[in-house]
Parts: structure tokens; sequence; C-alpha cells
């Protein structure tokens, strides 16, 4: 199958299962379209069992080789993903309440990252599994991320306040650079690649990556913005802005940079008070609705994959077993490392404890935590790892996905 005839495809299946969402489930489109993809596949798996000679995971499984999501995401879609993510974020809230999301996505990833793998390995052992360290670190750095896709979805629909809304999307757009640095690092220790790494200079390349990201997105922002000065006609911005996501992503992993970081900073200089006066009203407008149209297909893809991905996922008794254990510490490790993270502000605010709550349900896992577990390198290891990422995905994504407007609700009434 060719390119075009694989997007004719995925696309077909993502306006077929948006319409059947839409008509009959009535939910979220992102979600209503990862649970019909996931019951088809559990259809095809069943047909398969069923008829062995007609099995049509075979083509199923095919066409996600195609696709290959880790590759397609993470050097892919995702810089759109972020820059739209980035495009939506009011930017006044989101100064107010820079240390805020400073504290959540750096040290909360941090702290996230070691809570979960401290606690998996030690009840690891109990269930029969010997997982060294390093690879309990791995499983930490893949679920630790909030997935800005499904977190910006989410809030769209919530109504919540400014400056919550900023610190929840401003945590995810960031948080997500932070955990793939922590996982590029932790696997190269854990597969022999980096064994004589020091901490020194794991230290600088954490800050090469981050901070150098970061640098590099405000560079190419501004540099947009300064070109643009002169131009008032949308179509021209529209394309500048697609060169500014999909360039500035690209220069960041050419020089080993966080490009999800770079995407997101460049993203927010577009919201800044001197874009305000190179974008006029029609050109703002038409920059949204384009960016919002973007975002909204790229995201009923990635949760149409993200369903059937799970013919790819290789369960067994200990796996369910182990995804049962590790989806109540995933969310005990996120609630945890959000109260720590910014516990200065919270011996001043006490009344914060609503917001604690909040921000631990919300912390909802997606694509970016399966395309990392997808990415890991073929072994036992990896069969043991992968349903149980895949699990805690489906799970935030469902269960705390649509619960989390009654949670909202509970603590921040509709006036």
């Amino acid at each position: 199958m060719n390119t075009l005839g694989l997007l004719a495809l995925l696309l077909t299946l993502s306006a077929v299962f948006s319409i059947v969402n839409d008509r009959w489930l009535r939910l979220p489109m992102t979600i209503g379209v990862m649970l019909i993809s996931i019951a088809a596949s559990l259809l095809i798996i069943a047909t398969g069992l069923l008829c062995p000679a007609y099995d049509p995971r075979v083509f199923a499984r095919s066409v996600l080789g195609s696709v290959n999501l880790p590759e397609a995401l993470l050097n892919g879609a995702l810089s759109l993903l972020l820059f739209a993510g980035a495009l939506g974020v009011n930017l006044g809230c989101f100064r107010s309440k820079l240390k805020s999301v400073t504290a959540l996505a750096v040290l909360g990833t941090v702290l996230a990252v070691l809570l979960l793998a401290s606690a998996v390995w030690l009840i690891f052992p109990l269930l029969g599994m010997n997982i060294p360290f390093s690879w309990c670190v791995i499983l930490g750095a893949i679920l630790a991320p909030t997935d800005p896709v499904a977190v910006i979805g989410m809030l769209q629909r919530l109504g919540l306040p400014q400056d919550i809304q900023a610190i929840f999307a401003g945590e995810s757009l960031f948080n997500d650079g932070i955990s793939i640095v922590i996982f590029g690092v932790t696997i190269g220790l854990a597969t022999g690649d980096a064994s004589h790494v020091t901490f020194t200079q794991i230290a600088e390349g954490f800050l090469w990556e981050a901070c150098g990201g970061a640098l590099l997105g405000a560079a190419t922002g501004w540099l947009t913005l300064f070109l643009l000065r002169s131009s008032k006609d949308a179509h021209t911005q529209l394309i500048a802005s697609l060169a500014l996501a999909t360039g500035t992503y690209s220069v960041a992993s050419y020089f080993g940079m966080s490009g999800a970081v770079a995407v997101v900073v460049a993203g927010l200089c577009l919201g800044t008070h001197y874009s305000q006066s190179i974008f006029d009203e029609h050109g703002r407008k038409e920059l949204n609705i384009a960016w919002t149209l973007i975002d909204e297909v790229l995201n009923v893809l990635l949760f149409l994959l993200i369903g059937f991905e799970i013919l790819e996922i290789p369960l067994h008794l200990s796996s369910l077993a182990a995804m049962l254990l590790v989806v109540p510490l995933s969310i005990l490790g996120r609630g945890l490392s959000v109260f720590l993270s910014t516990l200065p502000l919270h011996l001043r605010h006490w009344d914060k404890g609503r917001l604690l709550s909040i921000l631990t349900w919300g912390g909802l896992r997606g694509g970016i935590s399966l395309s990392l577990a997808l990415g890991l390198p073929q072994g036992d290891l990896r069969t043991l790892v992968l349903p149980i990422c895949y699990g805690v995905v489906v799970f935030t994504i469902i269960v705390q996905g649509l619960t989390m407007e009654r949670v909202v609700r509970r603590f921040y009434p509709a006036p």
C-alpha cells in the first residue's frame, strides 16, 4: 500500500468512527474513536482465532507496520500537535503561573519517574518478576509525561478557569520533552550503549536538550515574527507558521536538542504582545482556524492508531497482573510528584488542595507514552513493559478522561 492509500484508509476509518460516535456514543470524539478502534481490533483478533485461514490480523498488522507509530509521532506529527497546543495557551495566565509550570514540568516529572520506578522495583519481585532498576526507570520515564494531545483536548471541553488551564497545558506541553530526555539517557544505560557516561555528562546533556531547545524555539519564533512584520497576507502567515513548527523541530533534533521543548516555545512566541501587531484580526482568525483543523485531524488519527495498537501488544497473565498494579501506582506517583514539586506553593496557599486533586486525576497519558514503549528494543523486558504501558494509557484516557468533568464540577462548580 502506497502512502496515499494508507492515508486514505486511516482518514476513512477516522471519518466512519467519528460519525458512529457522534450518532450513537456521543463521547468526546477522540475517546469515542479510540474505543471503537479497540472494539474493532478485538473483533479482528476474534475473527483470526475462529478463522485462522483468513486471519485479518495479517493485513491489520501490515498497515500498523507501515504507519510505524513511534516514528510517525515522535519524528512527525508531534511538532504540529505541540505547536497547535502552544498556540491555544493564554500567554498572560501562563506567565503568571510560570513557576508552577516549571516546577511541575521539570521537578515534578523527575519525581514522577523516580517514584514510579522505585515502587515497581519493590513490588514486581512479589509477582515473580525480577526487572533491573534501570528498566524500572525506563517504565517511569514512559509513563511520567501527561500527554498534551489528551490533556489540551480535555481542557477545551471542561471550561476550567484560565489560570488553571495554563498550568495544565503548560505542564503537559513541556514535561513530555523532559521525559523523552530521561528516557533516552536511561535506555542507553540499560542497553549498555552509554555505560561510560558520567553524571556530569548526563546533566550537561539534559541542559543542552532542555535549555538549548528553549533558546532555539525562542530564536526561531522571534525570527519568524520579524520576517512577517511587513506581511499581512493570511496565507503567507499560515505557511510561515507551518514552516516554524516543522523547521524548529527538525533543527532541534539535528543538533541533539529537545524538539518538543523547542516547538512549544516557538508556538508561545506567536501569542506574545508583539505578535498582536503582526497578525491582524483576520490573519489571527485564519491562523487559529487552520491550526484547529490540523490539531483535530491529527488527534483523531492518533487515537485511532492507539486503539488499533492492541493488535501489536503481547498479552500474558503476568503482564495483566502487573498492569493492574501499575495503574494505581502511576496515579499515586502522579499525585505525590505534583504535591512535592509544588510544596512551597501549598505551604503558602493551603486552599490549592483542590487543584492538586484535579492535576492528579487529570494527568492523562497518551500517544507519546505509547510511542516510547513501542520503540523499546526487542526482548523479554519489552514484552513485559509494553502491555503495562498500553494498559495505563488506555485507563487514563477512558476512565480518567470520561470522569474528569465530574471531578472538576465537584471542586469548581459551574457558576
